[in-house]
């Protein structure tokens, strides 16, 4: 795509007549040959195969120095596009083979022995263009005098104008003969970036620095480069410079890529994509791909760029363990993102689920129909393999492996293998797949547990009758559990560390005993409803049992109380799905600019990893009480009225600070971050 002559200029020096680069007239490719030899270019674009190294009988030519050089090839006088212009230069390698028969040597006559060695010697150069955007490959036939065809020597050099790359671009070449005798060279280029454009990382902002005069105006777009959409825009403006764009570096994803263009009729624009190498984008693509359920039976990977993964089915069973691959009916497949993809299947199954790897780990997987089939259940998946001369085996899979049935295994499908084999014939199991290699059949296995724990629930009868009297003894102590208090702890998921730390808390409350709400024991009410549907729940039934809200503030926290309070429509709708401190904002706020929040909200933090003057100002409308030096007063204002006395209040919070330490000194392991990267500490706090 022919470039702007300013960008040119801007990019290889601040004035055209000082431009030192080498003119080409006229799109044609063209090849040249050092004096001796002769070379023919083919036409035409070939495919980038690569040649199978083999070692040739006699003398081949072989690349032994590939050189690169920066062209200008210009249609017009201001129309030029960088071009890069590869000299390959050549030698001879190998032998003419002598005959092995001495008694041969003899009969063969001299010219019959000397025709070969006085051949010309010819071969085909390869060259291959690699860039971000573009590969191409061109052919060249070399023939080289027999004069000059002498083991070791060099014969010259043949130079190919030339391949158009991009402003800024970086691009790989490669270079082979064929036929070929273990030699290839290869060779990287980097074009001059645009000078004027600078983009720079530090902490969590991305900056776009554009330097050019005031005076112009210029167009800048932000777009995912994908491949079923290459220019999906994201963030579009007009503008004059200089200017300063910045981003979050939650937004940085591979295919992100800033293109420019000057507001001028016919202006062509020029594109660059600088966070494809970039380690948070690549992380950050994962966090923002999702599995999504297409029914009846299809799925499809959403992602903003493409992704180097491959899916699978799997059997998740109901009693845990990892959810194990199932290679019919889908074997393991490259993803295609935002492509719907069908299962042939015969029948759902809520204990079915896709798995999608990159690279041998695990990154997403999804029970996807568990919304519209229920729960997992409690059945046991046999895998049918069927043989070339219709041979017929059946397994039941396991988390040890698949078990044949009817084998002496001391597995519960072994133990039940008759009946489960009488289960498939009477047509009690659900075929979920049939195929030319097999079949899958879901088996229920509730009747057999029933059997199974007959006499158990008879015993668990007479236990409970047992416990029932011994309950109605300390009814005063059943009547302190009863009248337990609700509480409904909110917070930002800054980190997995803080996570971790927030469902500590949580489990060091249930002891006291609190009845607690956390999102975090929610995920798949969060999945199935939304955060904020699943918040006014909670919230309206812990204040309807007069419970109490508590708000943990973190960096995180007060970040979106700041962004929620400075601009409230861009601040919806943006976060993470299962974030409900986000989604709970548009309905805590309101409370307490209307004075309602006192006796229904408390507040807390972590006093090694916020600063007390870090909370918003209007949450103080309430108690913000510090952890863990102040825990006995947040336990106090957490149980309210009939609060235990105070010794054994003391109890209580030493006991919750000991559960806490160990979470809290995690996420304050140097060098300040999680393993996700976050930053936390006195740091965090200062971004507030």
């Amino acid at each position: 795509m022919p470039v702007p002559w300013f960008l040119l200029s801007l990019a290889l020096g601040r004035s055209p007549v000082v431009l030192s680069l080498e003119r080409i007239v006229g799109p044609q490719d063209t090849a040249r040959c050092s004096p001796g030899l002769s070379c023919h270019l083919w036409d035409g674009d070939l495919f980038c195969l690569p040649g199978s190294i083999v070692s040739a009988p006699g003398p081949v030519l072989v690349p032994t120095r590939l050189q690169t050089e920066l062209v200008l090839r210009c249609h017009q006088e201001t129309d030029c596009d960088l071009c890069v212009r590869v000299a390959v230069h050549l030698a001879v390698r190998g032998h003419w083979e002598e005959p092995k028969d001495e008694e041969g040597l003899g009969r063969v006559a001299d010219s019959e022995r000397e025709g070969p060695r006085n051949a010309s010697l010819q071969a085909q150069v390869l060259l291959s263009f690699h860039s971000y955007t573009t590969a191409r490959c061109v052919l060249l036939e070399v023939e080289v005098p027999a004069a000059l065809v002498q083991p070791g020597q060099s014969v010259g050099s043949v130079v190919f104008d030339c391949f158009e790359a991009a402003l800024g671009a970086e691009v790989q070449i490669w270079s082979y003969t064929q036929p070929t005798y273990q030699k290839e060279l290869n060779f990287t280029q980097q074009l001059p970036a645009l000078p004027w454009l600078n983009v720079s990382a530090e902490g969590d902002a991305v900056h776009l620095v554009l330097d050019v005069s005031e005076e112009q105006h210029f167009g800048l777009s932000l777009y995912w480069n994908q491949a079923e959409n290459p220019t999906k825009p994201w963030w579009h403006r007009n503008l004059t410079g200089p200017q300063t764009i910045t981003l979050n570096h939650t937004d940085l994803v591979p295919c992100l890529c800033i293109q420019v263009w000057p507001l001028e009729p016919d202006s062509v624009r020029t594109s660059i994509c600088p966070f494809r190498k970039d380690p948070r984008a690549h992380r950050n693509l994962w966090r923002a791909a999702r599995l999504q359920l297409l029914p009846p039976r299809g799925w499809r990977l959403d992602a903003p760029c493409s992704l180097l993964a491959e899916a699978t089915l799997c059997w998740q069973a109901l009693g845990g363990g990892p959810c194990q691959p199932l290679v019919p009916p889908l074997s393991r497949e490259n993803v295609t993102v935002n492509k719907a993809v069908e299962f042939p299947l015969l029948k759902g199954h809520p204990n079915l689920c896709v798995q999608v790897s990159s690279w041998e780990k695990l990154q997403l997987q999804e029970c996807l129909w568990s919304d519209s089939l229920g729960p997992l259940k409690d059945d046991m998946l046999l895998v049918e393999t069927r043989g070339p001369q219709n041979n017929r085996s059946l397994c039941a899979l396991e988390p040890s492996g698949c078990t044949p049935l009817l084998s002496r295994a001391s597995t519960r499908a072994a133990r039940l293998g008759e009946h489960l084999l009488q289960d498939l014939q009477s047509g009690q199991c659900l075929q979920l797949w049939d195929g030319d290699l097999g079949a899958l059949w879901a088996c229920p296995m509730n009747k057999y547990t029933h059997q199974r724990w007959a006499l158990v629930w008879l015993a668990c009868l007479l236990l409970a009758a047992v416990l029932f009297l011994l309950l109605l003894l300390k009814k005063d102590h059943v009547k302190a559990a009863a009248r337990s208090r609700a509480a409904l702890l909110l917070y930002s998921a800054d980190d997995e560390g803080f996570e971790r730390l927030v469902g500590a808390l949580a489990s060091a409350l249930c002891q006291l005993p609190l009845r607690v709400a956390v999102d975090l024991w929610s995920r798949r009410e969060l999945s199935a409803h939304g955060p904020l549907a699943w918040f006014h729940a909670q919230r309206r039934q812990t204040l309807q049992e007069g419970g109490v809200v508590v708000l943990l503030f973190s960096p995180g926290a007060v970040a979106l109380c700041h962004e929620w309070l400075q601009d409230r429509a861009s601040a919806s709708g943006v976060h993470s799905p299962h974030d409900a401190f986000a989604a709970s904002l548009s309905c805590v706020l309101p409370d307490f600019l209307q004075g309602r929040a006192p006796g229904r909200y408390i507040g807390a933090y972590f006093d090694s990893l916020l600063r007390p003057d870090a909370v918003p100002t209007l949450f103080r409308a309430v108690p913000v009480l510090a952890l863990p030096s102040q825990l006995p007063d947040f336990l106090r204002a957490l149980q309210g009225p009939g609060v235990p006395r105070p010794g054994r209040l003391a109890d209580k919070a030493e006991q919750v600070s000991r559960a806490l330490q160990p979470a809290l000194d995690c996420c304050l392991r140097p060098p300040g971050t999680t393993e996700t990267g976050r930053k936390m500490g006195p740091e965090a706090g200062d971004r507030t």
